[in-house]
C-alpha cells in the first residue's frame, strides 16, 4: 500500500503488582452463550469523573453517543483454529491450536500441539474433520520452539495452506473457560462459528485464533443506528493471538513477557481521529492498535498507513494518546486486559464496578455482558 509505513511497537514494561489485579467471580457468571439478539446484552455505563454508573442494555448504545464521534472497530476474523488430528505413525490423538502462518516460507506455520505421547521433529500428523474423521490434510513436525507458548513450526505435506483447511476441518476456539463452564452442556460448532464472529469481520490472510469480543454484541441494526446518529464508524485491524488467554502468573507486571500481534491501520482512520474530539474504541484490541501509533491526532504527522506487530502493555499509570472512551466485555482476574481497562478508569474504581457488576449479576467474559466508558471530554 502506497505511504504505509512497517513499524514495531517497542514496549515499556509497567511496574504493578499482579494481586491489584484480583477480585472474586462466582463461576456461575461465566457466560457459556452469548445473549441472543446480540444487542440485548446487559451494557454498564461508567461516567467520567466518578459520576456514577448506569444499568442499561447494549441496543441503549445510541444514546450515549453524538455526532462527530468516532468508533473504532477491529475487523478482524476468527479462524476455526483449533483442530482434532493423529499422528500418522501410531494413530495417537493430537490436539492443536493454530497460531499463524510463516510469512516468509511458504507452507511452514506455527501451531501449539498437545499429544499424550512425545512429541518429535520429523512426526507426521493428519487433521481429522469435526466428526473426527480422516481429511487428508498432512503436516510433518520441523522445530519445536522456545518460547511461552512452546509452539512448534510445522510444514504441510499436503497440497494448501493448514490455515486454508482449517476453514473445512477446524473447530471454533473458544476460551478455555468456557468449555470448563460448560462441563457436560453440549453447544454444536456451528453455533460457536455464529456466535464468536463479529458481523462485520473481514477474510485476510492473516487471522486471529480469538474474538474482538467486544465487537460480538453488535448487530447490522444496531451498526445503522449508529451511522444514522453521524457517527464516523472506522474499522482497524488486529489479528488477535493466543497469548491473549495466557493469565498473568508472575508477582509484578514488569515480569511478565507480553505477546506481540499484527496490526494494520489505514491512514483514514487517522485522518477520522483528528477530526474528532471524542473518540471511542470497541474493545481492547482496537485500543491496542491506535495506542501503538504515534500520537497521530497530532496535525503536523502525516496520515500514512501503518502496520506491524505491538507487543504494548497498557497499564496504571498509562496517558492515552488516541483514545477517550471504551466499550468493552468483563475480564479475567490477573490479565492484561484487565489491567488495560483499569488504566483507563483507575484501579480503585474498576475494582469497584467489578464488584457492582457481580453484585447485580452481570454475565462476565467473552461471552459476556459489556461496560461502556465513557469519554471525560
Amino acid at each position: 500500500m502506497n505511504g504505509q509505513t512497517q513499524y514495531t511497537v517497542a514496549m515499556t514494561q509497567p511496574d504493578l503488582p499482579t494481586s491489584k489485579l484480583d477480585y472474586d467471580l462466582p463461576p456461575e457468571l461465566i457466560a457459556t452463550r452469548p445473549a441472543e439478539p446480540r444487542d440485548s446484552a446487559r451494557l454498564l455505563v461508567v461516567h467520567p469523573g466518578g459520576e456514577g454508573i448506569e444499568h442499561r442494555c447494549v441496543r441503549d448504545l445510541p444514546e450515549y453517543l453524538k455526532s462527530g464521534d468516532v468508533m473504532v472497530f477491529n475487523n478482524t476474523m476468527v479462524l476455526p483454529a483449533r483442530f482434532i488430528g493423529r499422528r500418522v505413525d501410531t494413530a495417537g490423538r493430537v490436539e492443536g491450536l493454530f497460531l499463524h502462518t510463516d510469512q516468509a516460507t511458504p507452507g511452514h506455520c506455527e501451531m501449539m500441539l498437545k499429544s499424550n505421547g512425545r512429541l518429535r521433529v520429523g512426526l507426521h500428523v493428519e487433521l481429522l474433520d469435526r466428526k473426527e474423521q480422516p481429511s487428508g490434510h498432512i503436516f510433518s513436525l520441523i522445530e519445536k520452539l522456545d518460547e511461552p507458548l512452546g509452539a512448534w513450526i510445522v510444514q504441510s505435506e499436503s497440497p494448501g495452506n493448514p490455515q486454508d483447511w482449517l476453514h473445512e476441518v477446524g473447530i471454533t476456539p473458544l476460551p478455555p473457560y468456557i468449555q470448563r463452564a460448560r462441563g457436560d452442556q453440549s453447544v454444536d460448532d456451528e453455533a460457536d462459528r455464529r456466535w464468536y464472529q463479529t458481523v462485520y469481520a473481514k477474510t485476510a490472510e492473516r487471522e486471529s485464533v480469538a474474538a474482538p469480543t467486544a465487537g460480538l454484541h453488535f448487530t447490522p441494526e444496531l451498526l445503522q443506528e449508529i451511522d444514522a446518529i453521524g457517527v464516523n464508524r472506522q474499522e482497524v485491524t488486529l489479528h488477535v493471538g493466543a497469548g491473549t488467554f495466557q493469565p498473568i502468573t508472575v508477582e509484578n507486571l514488569r515480569e511478565h513477557h507480553m505477546h506481540e500481534e499484527f496490526f494494520h491501520i489505514d491512514g483514514a482512520v487517522i485522518d477520522a481521529l483528528r477530526g474528532s474530539s471524542r473518540v471511542i474504541a470497541v474493545g481492547t484490541t482496537s485500543v491496542r492498535a491506535l495506542e501503538s501509533l504515534p500520537a497521530q491526532r497530532h496535525p503536523s504527522i502525516a496520515a500514512q498507513s501503518y502496520e506491524g506487530v505491538t507487543d504494548l502493555f497498557i497499564a496504571p499509570p498509562y496517558d492515552f494518546k488516541n483514545v477517550d472512551g471504551m466499550l468493552t466485555n468483563f475480564h479475567l482476574p490477573r490479565s492484561s486486559l484487565l489491567a488495560l481497562v483499569g488504566a483507563m478508569v483507575g484501579l480503585e474504581r474498576l475494582l469497584e464496578i467489578y464488584r457492582v457488576a457481580v453484585e447485580e449479576q452481570y454475565r462476565f467474559y467473552s461471552y459476556g455482558d459489556a461496560m461502556l466508558i465513557l469519554p471525560d471530554k
